[in-house]
């Protein structure tokens, strides 16, 4: 519809001033993407009439639709259609027999192809790990050590440093006595050779794989992580599983001498307790919690000097309590 409007040094002019369309088609036809429009729509219609499940998730990837290429579009369904019909397959996604369909594929779609399944899936919509959701094998967790003893390493065809599942590496049967867990990689490659000890690295909540190697629990071990809320909650649960895990580094004594490193902790555990920590320990992560020295102290195991770190480490190994 048009009216007139008059404008100062302007005069009258007809202008329009409402704009009625009635279908999608006349929207699309009149900002230019019509042809988008047709191609989602079609797409639309086809995977609906196969999954009527997915109708009120489709309008959520209105550019898959109308974009993706003949070729992709294809590969799309015939990736759920598959995924549908096999639903525990425990394959490996290289082991999926989708023509064309390649690892760098799948991990760019991961979350497009579980909305879609979601959708097929209604009864298990709370469920959000992929792997789970189509059925398949997740790439094995490698657990990485470094080897500090040279005896032990010549066993091995000189191996120091060393990744695998844990699975795996309890059929070593490490003759160990010493087993160092530390969270920063660059940490555990600058160990240097500890008789009859290893090292293991960034496990982070990972540290239940510790739990599946019997000649760890055999050793006496040693946690070091980051001095904070998180850090102190990870020792808890190694030592939860490990019960001889002491820790090293991770006291009052060490935070307050490295006050000048502080940073901030972006997000506090949320424990309100640590049942397996120490007195001490316990004392400490109250400390931490109520902000006593400053709002999310946090620690990072890498700012501490390395020859502090390391004099510290040694005093422990050779029988002394050591700072911290």
């Amino acid at each position: 519809m048009w009216g007139e409007r008059r404008w100062r040094g302007l005069g009258t002019h007809r202008v329009p001033e409402v704009l009625r369309v009635h279908s999608p088609n006349e929207v699309a036809a009149w900002i230019g993407e019509e042809s988008r429009w047709h191609r989602a729509q079609g797409r639309y219609e086809h995977l609906v009439a196969r999954w009527p499940l997915l109708a009120s998730a489709l309008p959520r990837y209105f550019d898959v639709l109308a974009d993706y290429e003949a070729a992709e579009f294809q590969r799309l369904e015939a990736m759920l259609g598959w995924l549908v019909t096999n639903p525990q397959s425990n394959l490996y996604p290289r082991q999926l027999p989708v023509a064309g369909l390649d690892s760098k594929w799948l991990e760019t779609r991961t979350a497009l192809i579980g909305g879609l399944l979601t959708a097929l899936r209604a009864s298990e919509a709370g469920q959000a790990d992929f792997h789970d959701l189509c059925g398949l094998r997740r790439p094995p967790q490698l657990t990485r050590l470094m080897i500090l003893d040279e005896s032990l390493r010549a066993h091995m065809g000189g191996i120091r440093d060393l990744s695998a599942p844990a699975a795996e590496l309890a059929g070593l049967n490490l003759p160990v006595s010493r087993v160092y867990i530390v969270e920063n990689l660059q940490t555990g490659l600058a160990f240097g050779d500890l008789p009859g000890s290893v090292v293991f690295v960034r496990l982070g909540y990972g540290v239940d794989a510790l739990a599946k190697l019997p000649w760890v629990s055999r050793a006496e071990c040693v946690y070091w992580g980051d001095l904070d809320t998180h850090g102190l909650r990870i020792l808890s649960r190694v030592r939860a599983l490990l019960p001889r895990v002491s820790s090293i580094l991770m006291d009052e004594q060490t935070l307050l001498t490295h006050r000048a490193l502080w940073g901030e902790e972006a997000e506090q555990s949320s424990d309100v307790e640590l049942p397996a920590l120490s007195a001490d320990e316990q004392l400490l992560y109250q400390r931490l919690k109520k902000h006593h020295w400053d709002v999310n102290v946090r620690l990072e195991q890498e700012r501490i000097p390395w020859d502090y770190a390391w004099g510290s480490l040694l005093m422990r190994h050779n029988g002394g309590p050591g700072p911290g």
